[in-house]
């Protein structure tokens, strides 16, 4: 619920003088899911918006559809018919389906690619206008958006054809726009923020306002950093007027984004949170993006816990990922947190990362120590010694990425690796580690490069859950198909989308990953290199 996509939908479309829009969320119990406002069953709407922003989603928006008695495959919902209530169009989006749409496309009517706010309200007044003339088809009314509205992928007109378990092209019953390109803000008035703040969600007293979209650094990992290309900031304004949105009984402001901010915005928006009384909070920091702007606002708010994410153990890793980050810098950066207040630094890693190896593992155990025996250092002069929580996470390769090329390292190696890990780690005083289950993170790969054919196997699992890997293979979908290392020339299912992105960019990045090369960060004004910036 306090997702901020989600929030600027029903924002949006609440402010449209003619659609009225409710929340329905999965329930905890059996029970069938109804509206948050007015208690209504799915059924009872027209038009149903999903945002999606995490694969571990999926299988739930699917029993969401199941629970609330919606047919939930589209083709099953009467192209022939009517737009109604009982037989809603389902309306995709969030970044997973810009990301790779395809395991969900058995499901969808329409995806809008790409942000809202450039898109949405066009396709409101489209919905009016076909509304005004008694929806003709769903048929009719999908083809003219796919035709006529940026951002519109309606899967229905696609086929893909399969050789084996590979794609091996996309057929299209129409002229349809192929690829799709996404939808790209521009450049807000008011930045996005938190529109609405429930004592039922974890952020309940949090007002998160973000400072950009995007980012210049270019880790190859990070499928937001390259589908929010180009990398955008708010102008300071834009972001000061979001904050006056908040309500004056609010303290806790949370900023997305704060690494990329100018040195002299994050002054301006310092000093406004600072008149406001307001305590700041943020999910982590880049170590080279510290400034002692950014330390002051800190300390004025007290912050007791902060993160830093190297991501790579090992300096020859963090060439890999293009991280872009030394060792220098994150010893730097942890002692001047400490400094600032912080009581519990958190680090996050990545385990299972292409070409890694035990001397990388070791590498990882050893930096935490340095560090450990740094902010010591600092923590026994203000008299109390700070605590490291070592969070470890099994690295899944991400459609539109550099990595959609690399393969998942796998169940079994990705337990040795921790197990090896573990050993470091025991006995060591003021070190907590928290670990991912690397089953859950190879079934996230497969969902991240999957295809309609992973898609289909969600239904079984919303009916009838159980052990995914039986699942599949009772249908004969093998899951290893989807996590092994791919080739320069392999047909993708998610390049459905246009990012701008040239693919050759994309290929020559993974081989200078494999080579442990880095690539300088993203320069709007002048760099041409992906493709995404072209005659702008």
């Amino acid at each position: 619920m306090s997702n901020l996509g989600m929030q600027l939908v029903y924002g949006l479309v609440n402010a449209h003088p003619d659609f009225v829009c409710e929340r329905v969320f999965l329930p905890d119990s059996p029970s069938s899911p109804r509206s948050v406002e007015s208690s209504r069953p799915l059924t009872d709407f027209a038009i149903l918006f999903c945002t999606v922003s995490f694969e571990q989603d999926y299988v739930n928006l699917v029993k969401l559809l199941i629970s609330g008695g919606i047919e939930p495959f589209a083709v099953k919902r009467g192209l022939e018919d009517r737009i109604a209530p009982g037989a809603p169009l389902v309306v995709g989006g969030g970044v997973a389906t810009f990301i790779n749409p395809e395991p969900l496309a058995p499901y969808f009517d329409l995806f809008l690619l790409g942000e809202a706010e450039p898109s949405l309200p066009e396709f409101l007044n489209r919905l009016l206008e076909h509304a005004g003339k008694g929806f003709p088809s769903r048929d009719k009314f999908l083809l003219d958006m796919a035709f006529h509205q940026p951002g519109c992928y309606a899967p229905h007109f696609y086929d893909m054809d399969y050789q084996g378990q590979r794609l091996a092209a996309v057929y299209r019953r129409c002229d349809v726009p192929y690829p799709v390109k996404k939808a790209t803000l521009t450049g807000p008035a008011v930045a996005g923020h938190s529109q609405l703040l429930t004592p039922d969600t974890e952020f309940s007293d949090l007002f998160l306002t973000e400072l950009g979209r995007g980012c210049s650094r270019g880790c190859r990992f990070c499928a937001a950093g390259f589908v929010y290309r180009p990398p955008r900031l708010w102008q300071a304004a834009s972001i000061i007027r979001a904050l006056e949105e908040k309500s004056a009984q609010t303290k806790r402001v949370g900023l997305l984004g704060m690494e990329m901010a100018r040195t002299d915005d994050l002054a301006r928006i310092a000093e406004v949170l600072g008149a406001a009384s307001c305590q700041l909070s943020f999910s982590s920091l880049r170590a080279d993006a510290i400034s002692p702007q950014l330390l002051k606002l800190l300390g004025a708010s007290g912050l007791k816990t902060a993160a830093i994410a190297p991501d790579g153990g090992s300096e020859r890793l963090r060439r890999v990922i293009n991280k872009g980050i030394t060792e220098e810098e994150l010893l730097w950066a942890a002692q001047e947190l400490v400094k600032a207040g912080v009581t519990n630094l958190k680090l996050y890693f990545m385990i299972g990362l292409p070409t890694e190896t035990d001397e990388d593992l070791q590498e990882l155990a050893d930096l935490t120590f340095r560090i450990r025996e740094g902010v010591g250092a600092v923590g026994r002069a203000r008299g109390r010694l700070p605590g490291l929580t070592v969070s470890l996470n099994s690295f899944v390769p991400k459609a539109w990425t550099p990595f959609q090329f690399a393969a998942f390292a796998g169940v079994p190696e990705l337990k040795e690796k921790i197990k090896f890990l573990r050993k470091q780690f025991a006995g060591q005083s003021n070190i907590r580690l928290n670990v991912d289950n690397p089953d859950n993170a190879f079934f996230q790969a497969v969902l991240a490069r999957g295809d309609r054919k992973v898609g289909e196997m969600l239904f079984h699992l919303a009916s009838a859950p159980g052990n995914w890997r039986q699942v599949f293979r009772r249908h004969d979908v093998q899951p290893e198909h989807y996590t092994r290392e791919r080739d320069r020339y392999e047909r993708f299912p998610w390049e459905v989308i246009d990012h701008g992105i040239r693919r050759d960019y994309l290929w020559a990045e993974y081989r200078r990953a494999l080579a442990g090369k880095r690539t300088s960060v993203c320069d709007t004004a002048s760099c041409r290199r992906c493709g995404v910036c072209d005659g702008k």
